[in-house]
């Protein structure tokens, strides 16, 4: 190879080596394979989707998961695709017709609509898969799936017909949620409840029976008192108990309306009073079956109110028209009076609208499996990492309901139900059309799209893939799809399979901006990774992303720690480049074979502590530890100490230098492996330029590198180790004092002094040359306990006590330090009155408290320092 450039180019880097692993077919699986399996499918996105920030954590978590695989000797199948998103991708395409052709889908009719949403797909549909690629996802592309491709369509409606057989899929009349943009139903997982400030109107409904005696009702939707067919009491409150058997006077459409008495009624809510509105209300529904009341819908399926409602509010928005009932309810004097309410209300997961609640018939499953998906995870046969989720999966499968299976959609897998054109209670469950397929007339609803994804792990994967690579070993998907697709695909694994779908379950954080918010365009708090890897390069941005997600909390996204993330590729690349100019790899013997120093012991024994701590927290999921280890080895033990500290050795040249070398190459070509899964494009690279590969095409890449021997230094004792680390660490803490000290008498970083040493006699025979560099003495003359005859700023290290020979004015030293303890005893006292003052303490926030706190601590610590020069002088 060339020589490395002096500066890194991630751009050039991580483009070449992409293409460089599809071209060679480093990440296809091969099902033939005698290695040990190892898959993970991919969360499909939305085929809609474009790459966020979730996306990058998401996936850079399974490709860590991958490359480790690959190189511990496993059979790898990362398996990605994309899911059809119905709502999503039927949105997009009827907003661009209406846009460009001022036209709807129903006037293409379904089929053309279709062609264009297909249409749509081919040429939208692959943004986030090349997004993925850039990243340096390692999946096997050659497997891509899609949700609505021919045999794994076919698959989702044989679920269908086999789970209808079975009687757990059923067609009924219920109230579902009801989403008026999409215009389609939605499960409860799809209804996201969020809180808002309302208003809550008390109105009054009069006695038929007796003129002039009202009930007072409170409601947050006047909208919706057209469609009232009952008023309704506990039949045990006193206050409205002899008004059961009744009539209350619905006001508009004029009605009386029965008085019944349901046990369901909270009397401390609101006034006790509920008016029953059967058609727009699950509880109301449940009281109009008990006792039978009539069902009214005032609603249009898009929300604006239909004819039921009357002529002035027929075709009104739904909000609009809450208005306008509770101004004529003033007008006729039975509005009471309106309070602000906050409530929770719920609003559609993908219109992010208020949903209605809707009687609507629709599809349903009972839910197969639900005792072995649930014992499978409080088992422990499938792991939830962090395992907190594990309970919050255990409350939603003891409490499961139905699931809502069916769309009023077009784009999706359609329902295989057919129904007689003569007479439509004739209905036909099948895979193909009846043979006289002109009488029958197929469903117009879709399936549900989780309804397709919950068969992904075993659906995507023909006979020979499933043989080799299913049950998956581990899924990397957010908390948010628990519900929604984790507990569905183990049901599904169970119920089709006989197996659990994965072993392991890691649920990734939520990224939030540094605020704590979360990302939002409308915040403009969401970065596009593309920008971000564009200046930081992908490994810059997949490494930053890695040591700021920690396990099981919210990652708070900070630019400038995917900045560091670039600024430790170059890190790396700067110390490959000065391994480089010592000579090439190939002319240095293997370590074993090398007299090494204390430094080169004692680097190689923390070298391996970082190893088997990096591997334990692998083993954890424990990623960000993983990554903070790597960091904080490589950029302190290795770069600021250890090079620094060998230069001496190289300088002198001949086997010490011989030595140096070989722990260099010993170290980087382990460390380039342990870190190729954070960063694998520039740890190809620099193993390859530095002549560790070995072998031609897949051989000689770090991708199938096995990880490095748990042991560096077989050959040498525990003892020894202990030793050598033991008084290295010593210097290095003494040189660490002797900086700081430095510091404090503003001894510029270049000029060397003489450092007197009473050496501690644990140390005795130790070669001081390195300290003497790293501390910039020009001489270490040793002294006793005593200390030099002249006085001297000193301190006690790990090695003993160090003198330093500076020439100073000690009476204007001594004056300068005060009058840096006099301005530091004034900012003490400014933080102290602040957390003195109560009112202060009790109105701040939290976090400000806490870093007037933190300042406090910083400035008296500053202030001992300086007190404690001042004592030395």
């Amino acid at each position: 190879m060339s020589e490395i450039p002096k500066a890194y180019e991630p751009g050039a880097v991580e483009e070449k080596w992409y293409a460089e692993w599809l071209e060679t077919g480093c990440f296809a699986a091969d099902p033939a394979s005698a290695k040990p399996g190892f898959s993970i499918v991919i969360p499909p996105p939305n085929v809609t989707g474009v790459l966020t920030l979730g996306h990058v954590l998401n996936n850079t978590l399974q490709d860590i998961l991958a490359r480790r695989a690959r190189q511990t000797g496993r059979e790898v199948l990362w398996l990605p695709g994309t899911d059809h998103a119905g709502i999503a991708t039927q949105t997009v395409v009827e907003r661009q017709l209406r846009k460009e052709e001022g036209k709807t889908r129903r006037d293409l009719g379904r089929e053309e609509f279709l062609k264009r949403v297909w249409t749509w797909k081919e040429k939208h549909g692959g943004i986030i898969i090349k997004q993925l690629k850039r990243l340096g996802c390692s999946c096997d592309w050659g497997r891509e799936r899609f949700t609505m491709d021919g045999d794994y369509s076919r698959q989702v409606q044989e679920v269908f017909v086999k789970l209808h057989a079975k009687g757990l899929i059923y067609r009924g009349k219920r109230m579902v949620n009801w989403c008026p943009v999409s215009q389609t139903a939605l499960s409860d997982e799809e209804v996201i409840m969020k809180p808002a400030k309302g208003k809550l109107y008390v109105m009054r409904y009069e006695v038929a029976e007796e003129p002039g005696t009202f009930l007072e009702i409170a409601t947050t939707r006047p909208e919706t008192l057209m469609g009232d067919t009952a008023v309704a009491v506990h039949p045990d409150d006193p206050r409205y108990a002899r008004f059961i058997g009744k009539h209350a006077v619905r006001p508009f459409p004029r009605a009386e309306i029965p008085i019944v008495g349901d046990t369901h009624i909270d009397m401390t809510f609101g006034t006790g009073v509920l008016k029953v509105t059967p058609a727009h209300d699950k509880t109301d529904f449940e009281i109009g079956q008990r006792h039978g009341l009539e069902v009214v819908d005032v609603m249009h399926p898009d929300g604006t109110l239909n004819e039921s409602a009357g002529a002035e509010f027929a075709g009104m928005e739904r909000f609009a028209a809450r208005e306008a009932a509770a101004q004529k309810l003033e007008e006729m004097g039975l509005l009471v009076r309106v309070e602000d309410y906050e409530n929770n209300v719920g609003f559609s997961e993908r219109a992010d609208v208020p949903i209605e609640p809707r009687l609507s018939e629709q599809w349903f499953l009972k839910y197969p499996q639900v005792p072995a998906a649930l014992d499978a995870v409080v088992s422990g046969k499938i792991r939830f990492v962090p395992e907190r989720w594990a309970k919050i999966y255990e409350h939603w499968m003891t409490n499961i309901q139905d699931w809502c299976i069916s769309r009023q959609l077009w784009w999706g897998h359609r329902i295989p139900v057919w129904y007689g054109k003569d007479d439509p209670s004739v209905m036909h469950v099948g895979l193909e059309a009846p043979v006289d397929a002109e009488n029958w007339r197929q469903d117009d609803d879709v399936l549900d799209t989780w309804f397709s994804s919950w068969l992904w792990p075993f659906a995507t994967m023909d006979d020979a893939t499933r043989k080799k690579f299913y049950p998956t070993n581990d899924l990397v998907t957010g908390p948010d799809i628990i519900f929604f697709w984790v507990a569905r695909m183990i049901m599904a694994g169970l119920e089709f399979t006989g197996e659990v779908p994965f072993r392991n379950v890691f649920f990734t954080s939520i990224i939030r901006d540094i605020k704590g918010r979360k990302m939002s365009k409308s915040l403009g708090n969401s970065p596009d990774p593309l920008d971000l890897m564009a200046k930081y390069g992908a490994d810059g941005l997949r490494f930053g992303l890695m040591r700021i997600a920690p396990h099981g909390q919210d990652v708070r996204f900070d630019e400038n720690q995917i900045k560091e993330g670039r600024n430790f590729a170059n890190k790396l690349w700067n110390a490959a480049r000065f391994r480089e100019m010592q000579g090439a790899a190939s002319s240095v013997k293997p370590l074993a074979e090398h007299k090494l120093s204390p430094y080169s012991i004692a680097v190689l024994v923390a070298f391996d502590a970082m190893h088997a701590g990096y591997r334990q927290a692998l083993d954890d999921f424990h990623f960000h530890e993983a990554a903070a280890l790597l960091y904080d080895f490589f950029w302190s033990t290795y770069c600021d100490w250890y090079v620094e500290a060998s230069k001496a050795e190289l300088a002198a040249g001949g086997e010490s230098a011989d030595g140096v070398r070989a722990v260099m190459d010993h170290i980087l070509s382990g460390y380039l492996r342990l870190l190729h899964p954070f960063m694998p494009h520039i740890t190809e690279e620099l193993w390859s330029r530095l002549g560790y590969a070995q072998g031609e095409g897949k051989d000689a890449m770090i991708l199938f590198a096995a990880p490095p021997a748990d042991d560096s230094l077989p050959g040498v004792s525990a003892e020894e180790k202990a030793r050598a680390s033991n008084a290295v660490q010593a210097v290095y803490d003494a040189v660490r004092q002797v900086r700081v000290l430095r510091a404090e008498f503003k001894v510029p970083t270049n000029q060397e002094c003489v450092a007197y040493l009473a050496r501690d006699p644990a140390f005795q025979g130790l070669d001081l040359s390195v300290f003497r560099s790293l501390a910039k003495a020009s001489s270490v003359p040793e002294v006793d306990a005593g200390g030099p005859p002249k006085k001297m700023p000193h301190v006690l290290t790990p090695l003993g006590e160090v003198y330093l020979e500076l020439e100073i004015d000690v009476e204007a030293e001594k004056k300068r330090l005060g009058e840096e303890v006099a301005k530091v005893a004034a900012e003490i006292a400014k933080v102290e009155k602040k957390l003195a003052d109560t009112s202060f303490v009790q109105g701040a926030p939290s976090e400000v408290i806490e870093n007037f706190k933190k300042r406090g601590n910083e400035w008296r610590a500053k202030k001992a320092k300086l007190e404690g020069a001042i004592a030395a002088l």
